[in-house]
């Protein structure tokens, strides 16, 4: 009975190797397709991982990960403990948040609107305009920005002046800064994020549509019944990518924008690791603030896709 038993567990996994083997040969060029990103991720995203180790050293540039002493969650407190921690916080996450309220629904209703046009020449003009500012440097973005809002030759202001009022400092004002940050970055993006909408538009089957018409539907109806339903799951797979990076605001454009001035709602946490991890050369703390934000992020979309997978049933796992 025992030998049995160990042949037909024998036979099992020679049926599943040879599956994998045949699934292999057949899709080959998927697999070589997929080789280089699969390659990227390993070499820049899982080989540093190790790195974490330093969030919990006191590690010193070239004695090597290991040679440091253990210090436990010391970089940690300190962090939680930063004059600046309050601060930092609440700028990242208001900065996620309203770029996730204000910027996440434009690239779908602009592919709503976008489907709806019947001309197709005037549809992709629109569309290739429409994508060129994410192929704009944030340095370019930036260097527009100050152009166009200076107090002194800005184009804005030069209206503002026309009008007889007083130009605006724009971005030396912290009233400001959110929303120039945000709307800049939902001009830069809003083209090209509205690709994978067009696309989910582009495999409703067209049936639904006529069998719509035939109910007497108009064309608003059609997009609210047919049309949004269709592309539901997209938007939500996608709303909870969002939600995993609401404490992930890149330092880059943030270090080009910001002044003295705007510190008090522009400091988030990557300029903050930026100043002390990259110039300071506290490496130590920078990883742990770092490994602090992935685990936060992580917690945020463990959450949403939770809430998403019992109230719509739709879910990354």
């Amino acid at each position: 009975m025992k030998v049995s038993n160990q042949k037909l567990k024998h036979e099992l996994k020679l049926n599943k190797f040879n599956s994998l083997y045949k699934n292999t040969v057949q899709n080959k060029y998927l697999l070589i397709l997929i080789l280089p990103v699969f390659i990227y991720y390993i070499i820049f995203h899982y080989l540093p991982m190790y790195g974490v180790l330093i969030a919990f050293k006191n590690y010193r540039p070239g004695k090597g990960l290991f040679a440091g002493d253990w210090v436990g969650f010391k970089w940690f407190i300190s962090f939680f403990k930063s004059y600046y921690f309050p601060r930092l916080i609440r700028n990242t996450f208001l900065l996620s948040f309203y770029g996730l309220l204000w910027g996440f629904p434009v690239p779908i209703i602009f592919a709503l609107a976008l489907n709806e046009v019947k001309n197709s020449v005037f549809k992709r003009t629109v569309q290739t305009i429409s994508y060129l500012p994410h192929f704009i440097s944030v340095v370019v973005v930036v260097g527009m920005m100050f152009n166009f809002l200076s107090p002194t030759s800005g184009i804005i202001n030069n209206f503002i002046k026309s009008m007889g009022k007083e130009p605006i400092s724009f971005l030396n004002d912290a009233r400001w800064f959110r929303t120039l940050y945000i709307s800049s970055g939902i001009w830069q993006s809003f083209g090209w994020d509205s690709i994978v909408y067009l696309a989910a538009i582009a495999g409703i089957d067209p049936q639904l549509y006529e069998a719509s018409k035939i109910d007497g539907c108009n064309r608003i109806q059609q997009v609210l019944y047919v049309t949004i339903p269709g592309i539901l799951p997209t938007i939500i797979i996608l709303l909870i990518l969002r939600c995993g990076n609401l404490l992930s605001v890149g330092y880059e454009k943030i270090i080009l924008m910001y002044n003295p001035a705007t510190y008090e709602v522009a400091d988030v946490i990557s300029t903050y690791v930026y100043r002390r991890g990259i110039i300071g050369a506290e490496y130590s703390f920078s990883a742990a603030v770092g490994l602090f934000n992935s685990v936060v992020n992580f917690i945020f979309l463990f959450l949403v896709n939770k809430i998403s997978k019992r109230i719509a049933e739709i879910s990354l796992w």
